[in-house]
């Protein structure tokens, strides 16, 4: 799984319009935005009693994950890319929970965990 795997998984509409022109930084904040709006349909997915489309937002939620694990330079990175990289860890085993136990609060946990992140990566812009 590649980067570009990754944002085709954030849609197909969201990658042509904006990845051509986008810096590394905003990429990476299109990953974030596409990866909490899958969470987010995944447990309205599940609500729905629509086990495929769950199955489906979980899967491209994933996809995404491995895309931003991909990003990572732990060589450089440091402590703040080995951590990034064992929350995503983390956040990718969580879903798959909740995917498989169809369990609510385990699509908000990964929500919760990712919400900081995502605003802060905002903020350095």
């Amino acid at each position: 799984m590649n980067a570009r795997a990754a944002m085709q998984s954030y849609g197909q509409v969201q990658v042509s319009a904006g990845v051509e022109d986008a810096s590394p930084h905003r990429l990476i904040g299109m990953l974030y935005e596409g990866l909490l709006t899958r969470i987010a349909q995944a447990k309205g997915a599940l609500q729905q009693k629509d086990i495929a489309t769950k199955g489906k937002k979980v899967s491209e939620a994933i996809n995404i994950l491995m895309g931003l694990r991909e990003f990572l330079d732990v060589d450089s990175g440091g402590e703040v890319a080995q951590s990034l990289d064992s929350l995503y860890d983390y956040i990718q085993r969580t879903l798959t929970q909740a995917h498989m136990k169809n369990d609510e609060s385990k699509f908000d946990e990964c929500r919760d965990l990712l919400l900081p992140i995502t605003g802060a990566w905002a903020e350095i812009s």
